[in-house]
Formats: C-alpha cells, sequence, structure tokens
C-alpha cells in the first residue's frame, strides 16, 4: 500500500464566504518529514478549543480547510523518529495539534516525535482520552496545587465543576481526600458533582455576587479555577492566609479586578497553568498519576462516546454550553 495514492476519513472544516462548515471527508496522506511519526487514531475527545477551531475563529486556528481535535491516542504505524518505534501506543495532546496542525478528528494524524507521550501500562486508550488535554490540565492543576496544600488544610473549591476540567478535578481531589467543593451555573447537576466526589455545591450566581470589598471571609485552603472572571476574584478574596490557587482558564474573563491584599496580607499564591506547551518531564509525571493512584472510580462517569459523523451536532451543543463532562470520539 502505497501511502500517497491512499485516503483516511476526517472530519474536515472548510471555509465558505466567511462560513465554516464542518463534515466528514475523504483526504490523502502526506508524506512524512524528518522526526515525524504517523499515528493511527483510535480515540479523540471534543474540547471547547476544538469548538472554537470548528467555528472559524482565526485566533485557535488561521488557515482552513483544517481537521480538529487537540487530543488523540492511538498506535504508531509509520516512523522517521529514533525516538518512537512503529507498534507503540502514545498519547498526543496539545502543543499545536488540531489547532494550526491537522487534528485528531481523523482516522491519522502525522505529528513530531517530541510531541508524543508512551501510554502508560495500566491506561486503556479509551480512558487516555476521557482524560485528554482536560485530564493533563487538572492534573497538573492538582499537582501543583497537592504540593502546597493537604487535606487537612481546608476546603478545596473547583470552579466550572461540570466542565472536562473541573469535573475530573473534583474526582481526583475527592479520591486523594480533600474536601471538595463545587461550583456550578447547573443547579439540576448538583447529583452529578456529587456523585464525582464533591462535598458541597456552590452555585455560580451565589460566588459571583459576593460582596465587593478588597478581601472577603476566608472559606477555602485552596482552588481550582478554569473559568477567570468575577469568580476567580472572589476566590481569591476568600482563601485562607498561604491558600494555593490554580487558574487555567478564562472563558467566564480573562480580565481581574482586584488589589493586591489577597497576596500582601495573606501570602496567597496564585499559579497559572499553562498544559499547551508543559515540559515533558511534568507531562509524563501527571500521566503516570493519572494511570495509578489518581484514576478516579468513577472516570468512565465523566465521558459519554461518540463517533466521528456526530462530532458537528456536539461542536454546537458545547458553544452552547449544553455538554457536561467529557465527550470522546472512537474514531478506530
Amino acid at each position: 500500500m502505497e501511502q500517497n495514492t491512499h485516503t483516511f476519513k476526517a472530519f474536515r472544516v472548510e471555509e465558505n464566504n466567511e462560513n465554516f462548515i464542518g463534515s466528514v471527508k475523504e483526504i490523502e496522506f502526506n508524506p512524512l518529514n524528518k522526526n515525524e511519526i504517523l499515528i493511527e487514531v483510535y480515540y479523540s475527545s471534543l474540547n471547547y478549543k476544538d469548538a472554537l477551531s470548528a467555528s472559524g475563529n482565526k485566533g485557535v486556528t488561521r488557515n482552513y480547510p483544517h481537521t480538529p481535535g487537540i487530543d488523540a491516542v492511538g498506535i504508531v504505524k509509520q516512523s522517521n523518529s529514533d525516538l518512537v518505534k512503529v507498534g507503540e501506543k502514545v498519547i498526543v495532546t496539545s502543543y499545536d495539534l488540531g489547532m494550526n496542525t491537522d487534528g485528531g478528528f481523523a482516522e491519522y494524524i502525522k505529528v513530531p516525535s517530541d510531541w508524543v507521550v508512551k501510554l502508560p501500562e495500566n491506561l486503556t486508550m479509551k480512558e487516555a482520552m476521557i482524560f485528554g488535554t482536560a485530564g493533563l490540565t487538572a492534573g497538573m492543576s492538582v499537582l501543583r496545587l497537592t504540593e502546597l496544600i493537604k487535606p487537612e488544610d481546608g476546603k478545596i473549591v473547583v470552579s466550572g465543576a461540570t466542565g472536562g476540567v473541573g469535573a475530573l478535578s473534583v474526582s481526583i481531589l475527592s479520591k486523594l481526600g480533600y474536601h471538595v467543593v463545587a461550583i456550578t451555573g447547573k443547579e439540576t447537576e448538583s447529583a452529578y458533582l456529587k456523585n464525582l466526589g464533591a462535598k458541597d455545591i456552590m452555585f455560580r450566581n451565589d460566588i459571583e455576587n459576593f460582596d465587593k470589598k478588597p478581601l472577603l471571609k476566608p472559606l477555602f485552603a485552596g482552588a481550582i479555577d478554569t473559568v477567570g472572571g468575577v469568580i476567580l476574584e472572589n476566590i481569591i478574596k476568600s482563601t485562607n492566609a498561604t491558600g494555593v490557587i490554580t487558574c487555567c482558564g478564562n472563558v467566564a474573563s480573562p480580565k481581574l479586578d482586584l488589589t493586591v491584599f489577597p497576596f500582601i496580607l495573606r501570602g496567597i499564591t496564585l499559579i497559572g497553568i499553562d498544559s499547551q506547551n508543559y515540559p515533558m518531564a511534568y507531562r509524563t509525571k501527571v500521566w503516570d498519576k493519572l494511570a495509578n493512584n489518581w484514576k478516579p472510580k468513577q472516570l468512565n462517569n465523566t465521558c459519554h462516546e461518540i463517533k466521528l459523523e456526530d462530532v458537528k451536532q456536539k461542536i454546537e451543543l458545547m458553544l452552547k454550553g449544553q455538554l457536561k463532562g467529557r465527550t470522546i470520539i472512537k474514531i478506530t
């Protein structure tokens, strides 16, 4: 079989008079460059960044036609690298995958070999994509938080708790013995969050309407924030002395309206999480923990599985804020 004479299926987004239309297409293989590998994709997952790419957001993807999918897991079919061997199972998340490099919503991807992590022994390919970039981001957040805050220090609050990063953060922290307070705007999802391990539920409107004072009554020992904006402001103002907050999202707002008082009067630490370009040593460490003692018992409860042909509908629901947990795509 000559690679360049055959095609494979991909969810392709095309631009037509400033309209962006996604559908499953047959596309041709391209030859591998030096240090690139060809991966047969078994699973991918749907992330908010994929929905933006599929909608024509030029801040995510500059050129079309394009295949979204910032996550992928599969088996190496060809390798032009000494780092990765044919037949190895590998995970690819973030870097430029699915942004300006064709991504995981396809039967095959070709990527630089230094983007991949070898699939840990105790993790299935499906489990790897239930985690995906969301799980990697949650894992990085938990890693940094738990370096400084222990379960006995007090409650940990998680914002955007029904989203991918939030739901997995709740599950992991709960398994590690932390008292988790889950923030959500969806009052109907309290039982879901309790099932993930949340001890308490706080509704978004309540925390958004906290007092405007520069410092508030301490409520939390730490936090994992996935949304930014007013919620992050009020978490910071409500965190105990020497508390720790990780920040990985800005869907509410990228702006913060704060004084420095929480930082200099309470010694609070704010840690930014950049999962896209996180060093490989940290990635490997986090994936190993996710595969072992951090793997939630309820992991499969945080996801639902779709086919490539269902991606368009799920993207529309994600953009409307109508998805919860993780959506994984079975490719092969």
